[in-house]
């Protein structure tokens, strides 16, 4: 109790006790009855000096006079402060798992000797209805019946510890689901006497997952599917996607091809645009030789008729040479011999330069005819040459387009075979998903079990 003794001699017994206590009836029944000579014994709880709580395993003992006066009490104690708090601790548990758990008591034969509220509530009956009872009350005919149950209770009455969950049947024949432990307790000599069972009603959990089972088997049924469908969608793009590769690929290569031709025509454009615009230069500086040829025809033209006048002035004179040497007669004969002469040179001059005139003319009819010929030939070889022109930017266009296109479809080439990857990609992840699920499926079953 931790004091000396001078410093407890001559005081009341009141000290050791709390003040609770102190004032209570029972305390003061307590020192009554001992007052009267009434033997007390039992366990009680005292306060120390320092006021911590001590226990007692005590016999508090009257001491009587002669004449039956009980005159002074003796008290016999031994301090068990461990072994009641190692009580209380076990006892507050029990009491939580009374109030949290159900809990049945049986023999060991399966007579029911106790239940507290919990368990009567969960099955559904009244203390009065279950005790003297056979645990089978609890469980169905079948198995009842079978060597299960009987090696259950083999087990049990060998103090074996049994746990799992339980399905078991309520008053009216409702199903009831618990997770529970048949616990044997055991006697001094370590033989089993009784069966404490605990246990936790799980009816609802049992029915959200026998619910969850079926999510499971439907969601997971419909997730393999649509794994299944997925895997053979990405095997069809897959295949889709090479196959696409290979025609980019073939039609980039013909484009290649293509810009190569329209490049070799366009350079021959290019050859012919040159010898068209050669072939109009030199129309052109031929008409303008042939108007050089029709404008000499033409001064030669004047020339001649200038002649022919001379020719025809030397005529007359020759005509009048003759007429003078008429009149002078004998004299003018010899004059006369001469005129006549010169007139037959004017006459062969004048019939020379006329046929010169014609030939003339017919130089000048063929030089004009050349110019209009020249002429035509110029406006066709322009109109070739603007042809030749328009094809050549066409051609040139069309190169850069296709030259475009070409770079387009190698894009494209390289676009599709980045897309193949990328779906023989998402094929490896669909896989993997698909193992994945198959691993979660086995938790999700092994946790709905």
């Amino acid at each position: 109790m931790g004091y000396t003794l001078p410093e407890i001699l001559s005081k009341n017994h009141s000290n050791f006790v709390d003040e609770a206590y102190r004032g209570s009836k029972e305390y003061s029944d307590f020192r009554a009855g001992l007052r009267r000579g009434e033997y007390q014994s039992g366990q009680f709880k005292r306060i120390t000096k320092d006021g911590h709580e001590v226990w007692f395993e005590a016999e508090y003992n009257p001491i009587l006079k002669p004449d039956g006066t009980p005159y002074k009490v003796i008290k016999f104690a031994t301090d068990v402060t461990a072994e009641k708090e190692r009580y209380l601790d076990l006892h507050g548990k029990y009491e939580a798992i009374l109030k949290s758990q159900a809990v049945i008591e049986f023999t060991m034969d399966g007579i029911v000797i106790t239940a507290n509220d919990n368990f009567l509530k969960g099955m559904g009956y009244e203390l009065s209805e279950i005790v003297g009872k056979h645990h089978s009350l609890f469980v169905d005919p079948d198995y009842r019946d079978s060597q299960d149950y009987k090696n259950f209770w083999i087990r049990l009455r060998q103090g074996e510890f049994l746990a799992a969950q339980f399905r078991r049947i309520g008053k009216g024949g409702r199903e009831v689901w618990i997770e529970g432990s048949y616990n044997p307790i055991l006697n001094a000599d370590g033989k089993p006497i009784k069966v404490v069972k605990f246990a936790t009603d799980v009816t609802k959990q049992i029915a959200l997952l026998n619910q969850l089972k079926t999510l499971i088997d439907v969601n997971f049924t419909e997730i393999d599917s649509a794994v299944t469908q997925s895997t053979i969608e990405t095997g069809t793009a897959s295949s889709a996607a090479i196959q696409t590769s290979g025609n980019v690929q073939l039609m980039a290569a013909s484009a290649e091809e293509m810009a190569a031709s329209i490049s070799e025509i366009s350079q021959s454009m290019t050859k012919s645009q040159m010898a068209t615009d050669g072939a109009f230069d030199q129309v052109v500086a031929a008409g303008q030789s042939a108007k050089h040829l029709s404008e000499a025809a033409t001064a030669m033209g004047g020339i001649v008729g200038l002649i022919q006048t001379i020719a025809g002035q030397i005529n007359l004179l020759a005509l009048n040479a003759t007429i003078e040497s008429a009149r002078a007669g004998e004299a003018g004969k010899g004059f006369a011999v001469v005129a006549n002469e010169v007139k037959n040179l004017a006459n062969q001059a004048a019939r020379a330069t006329e046929q010169i005139s014609q030939e003339i003319e017919g130089v000048q009819s063929i030089s004009n005819d050349v110019v209009s010929a020249l002429d035509i030939i110029r406006q066709s070889i322009g109109t070739v040459r603007d042809h030749v022109t328009s094809t050549a930017a066409a051609v040139e266009e069309q190169s850069a387009v296709t030259r475009d296109m070409s770079g387009n479809m190698q894009r494209a080439s390289d676009s599709v075979e980045t897309i193949s990857r990328t779906v023989a990609t998402i094929s490896s992840s669909i896989h993997q998903i698909e193992e994945s699920v198959g691993k979660t499926k086995d938790a999700a079953k092994i946790l709905a079990r």
